[in-house]
């Protein structure tokens, strides 16, 4: 049992220190890092040097030309990363002027499936007095919607190889891979049964212009316009489809060219901001970017 002394005993890791291990894991040498942080490559080698003594274990292995993190290492930069959130959203609550509004929420499926969760009870943390009203659709609807001032910011899927659309900006862009059924057969079928959604989604482009460079027959088993449909037809062996390498969980694996299946481009996730936006829009919208910029960096 940790007697009270024992625990005041227990080293502190400042968040200065965790500030440099998460810049060495992120540059992937010391004077990059050293750089990121405005210190001298001595210095943030005593930092590192100072962290290993507090913890007793080594973080990075180093050579001439590399740094690597090590087992622990990789679990310190994990906590690193969210200390250092923790403390941006503590300071940033204190420091940023009080916004109190509505904010009209828009986003696709799959985000809202994925990522809103997170997303609204972090900027809740942050913005006690915005209330965030979502709307769940498609994302040529959504963007319908904010062109007519129906919604304050709305998140649609895009294409991060073409000219975005004026007023969308790229936030985030992920992998897309071939998703099937863990042990599941459908891969195998000629022609290739796959789930999409109508023309214009980008998940939907990706797959087919994959399948079609390499002349891979295929028919539309399945159309679902939610990811949860997609997940059904994956789920039930009936067909594969092009979902982002995040969302292969819980019984989805990645099928790639081991598979006979083409690799797929990247899709991406725009931001619509409304043209007269409120603080609480531009708080809101900021947020977005942060938390996007964050998943990004720790994935």
């Amino acid at each position: 049992m940790k007697t009270a002394t024992s625990m005041n005993q227990m080293p502190l890791l400042e968040l200065d220190l965790l500030k440099t291990i998460v810049a060495i894991a992120e540059t992937g040498n010391f004077s990059a890092a050293a750089a990121a942080v405005h210190r001298t490559p001595s210095a943030v080698s005593m930092q590192v040097k100072r962290v290993e003594e507090l913890l007793g274990r080594p973080i990075f292995n180093r050579d001439s030309r590399s740094v690597q993190l090590t087992a622990e290492g990789g679990l310190l930069l994990e906590h690193g990363r969210r200390m250092l959130a923790l403390n941006k959203e503590v300071v940033t609550r204190f420091m940023s002027p009080d916004i109190s509004g509505v904010v009209r929420l828009g986003a696709t499926d799959d985000v809202a499936e994925r990522h809103l969760p997170d997303l609204l009870r972090r900027f809740a943390q942050i913005q006690c007095c915005v209330t965030v009203d979502v709307v769940i659709d498609n994302s040529a609807v959504l963007e319908k919607r904010i062109n007519k001032g129906e919604m304050d910011l709305v998140l649609v899927t895009c294409n991060p190889y073409k000219p975005l659309p004026k007023g969308t900006e790229l936030i985030h862009r992920e992998k897309l891979v071939w998703a099937g059924v863990q042990n599941g057969v459908a891969f195998e079928q000629n022609p290739l049964p796959i789930s999409v959604w109508e023309e214009g989604c980008s998940w939907r482009n990706a797959g087919l212009d994959s399948l079609k460079k390499i002349n891979k027959e295929y028919r539309v088993a399945f159309m679902s316009a939610h990811i949860s449909g997609q997940r059904a037809a994956i789920l039930a062996d009936l067909a594969i489809a092009p979902v982002p390498e995040s969302a292969c969980v819980n019984g989805l694996v990645e099928l790639t060219e081991k598979q006979g299946l083409p690799a797929l481009r990247d899709y991406g996730l725009g931001m619509i901001v409304h043209k007269d936006p409120t603080a609480s829009i531009v708080a809101a919208a900021q947020h977005m970017r942060d938390s996007f910029s964050m998943m990004a960096a720790t994935a």
